[in-house]
């Protein structure tokens, strides 16, 4: 029996045109019309991921930036999780003597010192999600991330760290240079207190130990006195595993990665082929 579904939005519920497809819509709301809670957990700021389900007809709680901001339907903030000021110093300076790329996410929006770079990081993550679709297509769809304004050019992180108005709530880290990558992968283990994840081959996100998918949702589901073990998760990327060890029937999708396949007890199609269409119906139809 199902009565939550978490559904990871890059890779899973969106497809190679960054949109929610019409059966992927048409089965969330008929899961809710059984009276099942369906939530977005993503890696994505509110903005991004509001935009998307907005242009959809779709209305969810939504796990922001991995766990460290928590929106309701009405797009009320009920949970946070973000990265202390000293530890965010320790972050940006680790990341900046390896002279890696980075950006950050706060709860007044994501900025960057640099927006080709940011435009390189974004076609990665959309790449990685849909490996068929023309890199000219996600170029794009990556611009079109800047020019609608969900990313904001600042001349140093320092003026956003600083800021005792903003709270931090992720590093998204990227380079091409696989071994700048494990570089900053190893030096940022050696600080306590943070989750390190990714959601494309060459990309890392650091947020804090609380600000996890599997963590925020465990805490919406006691808000909504719902189980675990009925709660569906659906994803494809390292930064989905922690909602699926919380779910009772984590999905992995056709597209996820070999060692997300691997933990999932279910499998279904990829984000090309209406997936989370796919598990939902399935899931609905094992529930009646």
């Amino acid at each position: 029996m199902i009565t939550c579904i978490a559904t990871d939005m890059d890779g899973t519920l969106l497809n190679e045109n960054q949109e929610v497809s019409e059966a992927n819509k048409t089965a969330i709301l008929e899961a809710e019309r059984q009276g099942i809670e369906v939530i977005v957990a993503t890696g994505r700021s509110y903005e991004e991921a509001y935009y998307v389900l907005k242009e959809a007809g779709l209305s969810c709680d939504i796990i922001c930036a991995n766990g460290a901001e928590v929106r309701n339907k009405q797009g009320e903030m009920i949970d946070q999780a973000g990265i202390d000021t000293e530890k965010a110093k320790e972050i940006a300076a680790a990341l900046n003597e390896i002279g890696i790329y980075f950006e950050i996410y706060t709860d007044q929006g994501t900025y960057t010192e640099n927006v080709e770079m940011g435009i390189e990081l974004i076609v990665n993550i959309f790449t990685t999600a849909n490996p068929n679709v023309s890199e000219k297509q996600i170029r794009q769809s990556a611009r079109e991330r800047f020019e609608k304004g969900h990313i904001k050019l600042v001349e140093d992180y320092a003026e956003v760290i600083e800021d005792p108005s903003k709270l931090v709530y992720k590093f998204l880290v990227f380079s091409f240079d696989e071994d700048q990558l494990a570089q900053a992968n190893e030096k940022l283990r050696d600080i306590s207190g943070i989750a390190i994840s990714s959601s494309g081959k060459e990309n890392l996100e650091v947020n804090s130990i609380d600000a996890q998918k599997g963590v925020a949702l465990q805490k919406l589901l006691n808000d909504k006195n719902l189980l675990a073990e009925h709660t569906m998760a659906v994803g494809d990327n390292l930064n989905d595993l922690s909602m699926m060890k919380v779910a009772g029937r984590p999905v992995a999708m056709g597209n996820a990665l070999d060692e997300v396949k691997s933990f999932c007890s279910f499998k279904t199609a990829t984000n090309q082929e209406d997936g989370v269409a796919k598990a939902i119906l399935e899931a609905l139809q094992q529930t009646v």
